[in-house]
């Protein structure tokens, strides 16, 4: 089966030659992972695998590889390939407001589409009070924040800090604050599921799980009535392009609207406002 559409990818990340991660290299989880480092990816080369997937627009994470500078690839690689790639801004709590008005400055300056926060990386639970400036701000610029759920692979200790539960709160007092799960929420799949039912304005992205190792609450889900809230991404290099294009294609879904919401429509319709 060939779509006759093209996917949406939510989460693309700069691939640096050769890095060094640390406790933050997650290459024991994805065989293909460790080749794409030893190489690195350009932009250009990024695009091509792009096209053979059927991609033909992504969205690019900027301002949490400060050792290779991330924010400059993806505002060199905007402005080379406009049509393709939109910015996303990942957010640090502990640089309080600064980081918040970086953000501003990137949606309004920029035309970035959505914040990123990711508790493996800031150590701190989603309702830590350093947080909520942030949300109040993507309410005002009326963009979504992407939000790291379940046990994360790099080796720091932050599983329970990306329990979803936390999301119950922070849904309740920014009803208006659009929230996507990223990173899968396991071993909480069925809880994110929960989660979803309650709040209108929450939504999931299969970020780092494999179209066809997506958990079987949120398959389900997809066939019921999630449709409208699940999306697809990546988080590329860590999956690859054309083999998360060939698992949508053999995805089973209860009819082929249902597909294409996942691989397309409901990424562009949360993150970018169409439709």
């Amino acid at each position: 089966m060939t779509l006759d559409y093209k996917l949406f990818d939510g989460w693309i990340n700069m691939v640096p030659e050769k890095p060094t991660y640390g406790n933050m290299d997650v290459t024991y989880l994805f065989p293909d992972l460790a080749e794409r480092y030893e190489n690195g990816r350009t932009t250009a080369q990024i695009v091509d695998e792009m096209d053979e997937a059927g991609i033909d627009q992504a969205v690019l994470a900027a301002g949490y590889d400060k050792h290779f500078d991330d924010t400059a690839w993806t505002l060199k690689s905007i402005e080379r390939y406009p049509d393709r790639f939109y910015g996303s801004w990942v957010v640090d709590p502990h640089r309080g407001m600064a980081d918040v008005r970086e953000l501003e400055s990137r949606v309004r300056n920029d035309g970035f589409k959505m914040a990123r926060i990711m508790a493996f990386h800031t150590l701190i639970p989603y309702t830590d009070p350093r947080c909520y400036p942030l949300y109040a701000k993507c309410v005002e610029l009326d963009i979504p924040i992407s939000v790291n759920v379940g046990v994360p692979g790099p080796l720091v200790p932050a599983a329970r800090l990306q329990d979803p539960i936390y999301l119950d709160e922070i849904c309740a007092f920014f009803p208006e604050l659009k929230v996507i799960m990223a990173h899968g929420g396991e071993p909480w799949a069925e809880l994110c599921v929960k989660l979803m039912l309650k709040w209108k304005n929450l939504y999931y992205m299969s970020s780092a799980f494999s179209p066809k190792r997506l958990p079987n609450p949120i398959l389900h889900y997809m066939n019921s009535r999630g449709a409208d809230k699940v999306m697809f991404a990546s988080d590329y290099p860590l999956l690859g392009l054309d083999r998360c294009a060939r698992e949508i294609e053999n995805m089973e879904f209860r009819d082929e609207e249902r597909r294409r919401k996942f691989a397309s429509d409901n990424a562009r319709r949360v993150i970018l406002g169409e439709g």
